[in-house]
């Protein structure tokens, strides 16, 4: 088994993946400076230290635990936050990712997993499903973040030899996602709902995204540590769903019936995206297994006992 070390571990699809590693008999050590994350979500049998990617002193962290390989998952992820405060976008995500790199060339680390988005990087699609030959012209700040480091990582490969693997992730949901943050319509819909609050959804709710239930990002993250070398992959059904499409799901689970409020449309989001996850078939031998309705009734299930 293997020390891998994962930033932002405290955070939705972090600790997940830190659960599922640890079920599987790894030694995981976490970094997350709980901005977004949960102390309440972080595996008891992991390493925690609470720093920022952008601290100097994960140097020492490195130099005591001495993993083989890192899962990045921290980061600045509110596209509305970017567009508000580019520079801090940049520094969490671009300088804070460079410092990760810099220690995992330092410290001799196998491989280092990164997570970029899908749903970000491409911008306004030409066409759909979109595969990864689709031209990257991001409209938000996270997505021209998040893009870059992809670039830093082509480049420690190329200079150090350092592996990696990309994962472009879809919509991701599921149990510990924050109904309290901008990100999330799935739980911040789940939320209201089993509050009898009525929802809000921003433009005319036909806005298309793919969205995929995090145990299958999880496995994705699994598979990465051993397959996909130097590939750059995104993760999803290639099948869109609106917003009102999801609203219509959660109103049969959650058996509400009120209508939802409409309000202008935000700046800087994608009106419609789904992505095609061929090449992770092909270099992972992943597929997404959760179904959508599934993964609503599993992640309200959780809501109903996990949140107050």
């Amino acid at each position: 088994m293997s020390k891998i070390l994962v930033t932002g571990g405290a955070g939705f699809i972090a600790s997940n993946l830190v659960d599922r590693l640890i079920a599987e008999g790894h030694e995981v050590v976490i970094i997350d400076n709980l901005t977004t994350g949960f102390k309440e979500n972080i595996n008891k049998k992991a390493r925690f230290y609470e720093i920022d990617i952008r601290d100097k002193k994960i140097d020492e962290i490195f130099a005591k635990e001495k993993p083989d390989y890192v899962d990045h998952h921290a980061a600045q992820m509110d596209v509305r936050k970017s567009i508000e405060n580019p520079e801090y976008d940049a520094d969490v995500n671009i300088l804070g990712s460079i410092n990760i790199l810099e220690n995992c060339r330092k410290h001799k680390v196998k491989k280092i997993i990164y997570i970029s988005t899908g749903g970000a990087i491409y911008g306004e699609p030409e066409y759909f499903p979109v595969n990864e030959k689709h031209p990257i012209n991001p409209v938000c700040h996270y997505g021209v973040s998040k893009h870059t480091v992809e670039h830093y990582l082509f480049l420690y490969n190329y200079l150090y030899n350092l592996n990696f693997t990309v994962l472009r992730y879809p919509n991701v949901f599921g149990p510990r996602q924050n109904p309290h943050g901008e990100a999330g319509v799935n739980a911040i819909f789940i939320k209201k709902m089993l509050s009898g609050e009525i929802p809000v959804i921003y433009g005319d709710g036909e806005q298309l995204r793919d969205y995929v239930y995090v145990s299958d990002v999880v496995d994705a993250n699994i598979l990465a540590l051993k397959k996909g070398d130097k590939k750059f992959c995104n993760l999803g059904w290639g099948i869109g769903i609106s917003v009102n499409q999801i609203y219509s799901t959660l109103q049969k689970i959650i058996k509400f019936s009120e209508k939802p409020e409409y309000a202008p449309a935000r700046l800087g989001e994608i009106n419609k995206i789904f992505i095609d996850g061929s090449l992770a078939a092909k270099e992972l031998g992943w597929y997404p297994k959760v179904s959508f309705e599934e993964g609503l009734s599993k992640t309200t299930e959780w809501f109903r006992n996990f949140r107050s």
